[in-house]
């Protein structure tokens, strides 16, 4: 019997569910709760969900192939729930999180690559850090308590988290 048990499995079809909620959370916080609002709109909690899927799915490719469902997912559901109560929302989002979205398999392939041993998973992981933090300052302005917050978790996850990987012949 193996020891630890996952409590969940991530799959395609799990991340595209956990996607649309999330997406259609976030068009909710945008309308009634102004602070989680902004931190649903801000790209660091976004790269931190899809780095979380990406380590914690059991191989690079099983990372790429539970990114993408996440992201259009979460696309979808929170464009159409924009459309349906009517919010404000332009063409230069829209444009820009459908790059994010259909770019989210390689950034899923190099967040799971930077949970390996090595200076160049290690190198990954910083700029992975890295672009969440500029992005908070480039896109918004400033880095908000929440950054804070956010970006902390992402180093924890990707430099001091321990992940262990069950490998066998089909994954590697």
């Amino acid at each position: 019997m193996e020891k630890a048990k996952r409590l969940f499995k991530l799959s395609p079809a799990a991340t595209l569910i956990f996607g649309l909620i999330l997406g259609a959370a976030a068009r909710f916080f945008d309308m009634c709760c102004e602070t989680l609002g902004e931190i649903f709109s801000q790209m660091a909690i976004w790269i931190l969900l899809g780095t979380l899927i990406s380590i914690y799915s059991p191989t690079k490719k099983a990372a790429m192939l539970n990114a993408a469902p996440f992201c259009f997912g979460m696309l979808f559901s929170y464009y159409a729930a924009a459309i349906i109560t009517k919010g404000v929302y332009g063409w230069s989002f829209i444009i820009g999180w459908t790059i994010f979205a259909f770019f989210s398999p390689l950034m899923a392939y190099f967040a799971r690559m930077a949970k390996q041993e090595g200076i160049i998973p290690k190198i990954i992981a910083g700029g992975i850090v890295v672009f969440s933090v500029l992005s908070s300052v480039l896109l918004f302005g400033r880095l908000r308590i929440y950054d804070f917050i956010i970006d902390s978790l992402l180093v924890y996850f990707l430099f001091f988290r321990k992940i262990r990987y069950v490998h066998t012949e089909v994954q590697q």
